[in-house]
């Protein structure tokens, strides 16, 4: 039996020494959970799926087309294509032919979309900041900085570009 103050088993103590130590895919996996359990519930009281949400929150920022757009999402040609005619049946996105290739369709945010997921990213990071409260603001820091560096490093190697377009 452990007493509160013991580290919980499923985290790897650090080690000192020059060679970095195991990953412990067992506590990423359940932060995985932890996080993809919040954004279901929540997106789930705006009558969104999570792959909705993730749709708007990428739109907050940029109008990609729809290739781009499938790409952002890891989604093919026709899961795009039924992704976003159910988002702009609801009046969140907008589809219009794009400057740049006329074969090509941009998708951008309504005003009704963008209400909605400002709504529903403000009930996430409420419930993320709740989730690492009991971690010193060092350490609360070091999290967001560690996984902005591994989302940045995985985008780059399926050569993804993160940057914000301008509008």
């Amino acid at each position: 039996m452990t007493s509160p103050n013991d580290t919980p088993p499923s985290v790897a103590p650090s080690r000192t020494g020059g060679e970095p130590g195991p990953v412990d895919v067992d506590a990423l996996a359940q932060l995985s959970f932890l996080v993809h359990n919040a954004l279901d519930e929540i997106a789930g009281q705006h009558d969104l799926s999570i792959i909705q949400a993730r749709l708007l929150g990428v739109l907050r920022d940029r109008e990609p087309t729809m290739n781009q757009l499938g790409r952002l999402l890891g989604l093919d040609k026709s899961s795009i294509s039924g992704l976003v005619d159910r988002a702009q049946r609801r009046g969140l996105v907008t589809r219009t032919v794009s400057a740049n290739d006329r074969r090509a369709f941009q998708v951008s945010i309504t005003d009704a979309g963008r209400q909605l997921i400002e709504q529903l990213a403000a009930q996430f990071a409420e419930r993320i900041e709740l989730s690492v409260a009991p971690l010193p603001d060092a350490d609360r820091q070091r999290l967001s900085q560690l996984a902005s560096q591994v989302v940045a490093s995985d985008a780059h190697r399926r050569g993804i570009d993160l940057r914000t377009t301008a509008r």
